[in-house]
């Protein structure tokens, strides 16, 4: 099979991840300066310092085909105390970020909110707070009127991300857990604030396209032949996928999906959260009005029936085999035998693309291009001893990651899906929040001592496939290596 001709294939990053400088040009303080200084764990900086060096890796981009990358505007960066005075030193580098991208060929997807709430606005009850939702919609205002090189826009990413690990698992920040209803508070905020955005977009009629990128990983019940644990797939997939797909994707929430958060909530001694008409008739207008929808797919979770008590352990060492994933009202994730896991637990299961792209094709008609806006593998990488600008990292287990799974995109796109593109988390490797610096996604090899780029064998394997249009074969090997020592 081959994919589309006009199949758009790139890489993804984020701001917060890649650009390093959270203290210079005037950028102001997110929630992850704060928590992350609390925990003294890790530093965000220098990250991949993609803020002084953005050139180089673009270069790269564009020298291994690329033809898109996701990118995201730090908020704090524009209006450092998330409304007011605009901070004129990063409205520029974003116009610099974006001028390079398109004189590389390259078209910048842009992502409004990727995790970093100014902390002003995080002080204010972050998404629970209307302040805090009314100030991002004129942020995105802003930047859409600012910033006329970008045509396609991203809303928010991994919405799901945020509500869960910031009142449920408690591992962002602001760090509470055990709140299902603040969670689903957060989540039906967030899913306001990006049909708000998405409605004053098209307000504007500025003639580009914009999205949202959700993170969803298929659940299935461990048993399929077991009612307790099909249950309790069906509980998980409401809290983390169902309730932002009905929301982004359909315009309103199916009443059984609010079946099952009333249940988690019942089960927990909390309260529904309250949905008036006019909340609904607002994501309505949005979900009418999306151009697309992005799929961060990683991995896919197995739920079995538990009645215990919240238990959450999260691996954020890449110890193998150390993850506790028990809520209460909801279920226990246990892996089925045989498949197989990263470092970080999660499982490698490239049916799951296949069947959450089919699950949005069949379920949500409204959706009219779908993007892979993040699929990727971390592993532990080092770089050896004897390395010179030429050395290529051997990163064969990550290829081994993405042809299944991008020969799962192919089986959607030939049963119909209008997959549009594919964008591989990520261009180079990063900062990666609770995991700091060990895990390792990218295309690109990044040194953190001297922030010296080195390719992996991933880059060429991709190339290949933009070339071509074909998945290489599993008996495909590098006989192409250049060097990309200029500009280090």
């Amino acid at each position: 099979m081959k994919f589309p001709k006009n199949f758009k294939f790139g890489a993804a990053t984020a701001a917060y991840q890649v650009e390093g400088a959270t203290k210079e040009d005037g950028k102001g303080i997110v929630i992850w300066d704060k928590y992350l200084a609390e925990q003294q764990r890790f530093s965000p900086d220098p990250a991949a310092d993609f803020y002084h060096r953005y050139p180089v890796d673009l270069k790269i981009a564009h020298d291994f085909g690329m033809t898109v990358v996701r990118l995201s505007i730090s908020w704090a960066r524009i209006f450092p105390e998330g409304t007011g005075a605009v901070e004129p030193r990063g409205v520029a580098y974003y116009h610099k970020l974006f001028k390079e991208c398109l004189d590389q060929g390259i078209e910048p997807y842009v992502t409004l909110h990727h995790f970093d709430t100014p902390q002003v606005l995080q002080d204010k009850g972050g998404w629970l707070s209307q302040e805090m939702l009314d100030a991002f919609v004129e942020f995105a205002k802003f930047c859409f009127k600012e910033f006329p090189e970008v045509t396609y826009w991203i809303t928010i990413n991994e919405p799901t991300s945020m509500a869960i690990q910031q009142y449920v698992s408690g591992t962002f920040p602001p760090a509470e857990k055990n709140n299902f209803h603040k969670a689903m508070q957060a989540e039906h905020n967030q899913n306001l604030s990006h049909a708000r955005i998405v409605n004053a977009y098209k307000e504007m009629n500025l003639g580009g396209q914009i999205g949202v990128v959700h993170a969803l990983q298929t659940v299935y019940p461990y048993d399929p032949e077991n009612p307790g644990d099909v249950h309790a797939a069906a509980l998980m997939d409401a809290f983390e996928d169902r309730f932002y797909l009905d929301g982004t994707l359909a315009g309103k929430y199916s009443d059984e999906t609010l079946s099952l958060w009333q249940e988690i909530l019942n089960a927990n001694d909390q309260e529904m959260i309250e949905i008036s008409d006019q909340d609904v008739a607002i994501l309505t207008k949005a979900a009418d009005q999306l151009d697309f929808v992005g799929v961060n797919y990683y991995f896919s979770k197995f739920e079995r029936e538990y009645h215990g008590v919240t238990e959450v352990v999260h691996n954020g060492s890449g110890d193998k085999g150390s993850s506790v994933n028990r809520l209460r009202g909801i279920g226990e994730e246990k892996l089925r035998p045989g498949i197989e896991t990263t470092d970080w637990d999660w499982a490698i299961y490239p049916e799951g693309m296949y069947d959450q792209l089919m699950r949005i094709h069949d379920n949500y008609p409204k959706v009219k291009d779908l993007y892979i806006t993040e699929n990727g593998i971390g592993l532990k990488e080092s770089l050896p001893e004897n390395a010179t600008p030429d050395t290529v990292i051997d990163d064969q287990k990550r290829i081994d990651y993405l042809a299944p799974h991008m020969k799962e995109v192919q089986r959607a796109i030939a049963d119909g899906v209008n997959v549009r593109g594919y964008f591989m988390w990520s261009l180079q490797d990063q900062f990666s929040w609770t995991n700091g610096y060990s895990k390792r996604y990218g295309f690109i090899f990044v040194d953190f001592n001297d922030q010296k780029r080195y390719l992996k064998k991933s880059a060429y394997w991709f190339n290949d496939m933009i070339r071509t249009g074909e998945i290489p074969d599993k008996n495909w090997k590098l006989e192409t290596q250049t060097t990309i020592s200029k500009g280090q």
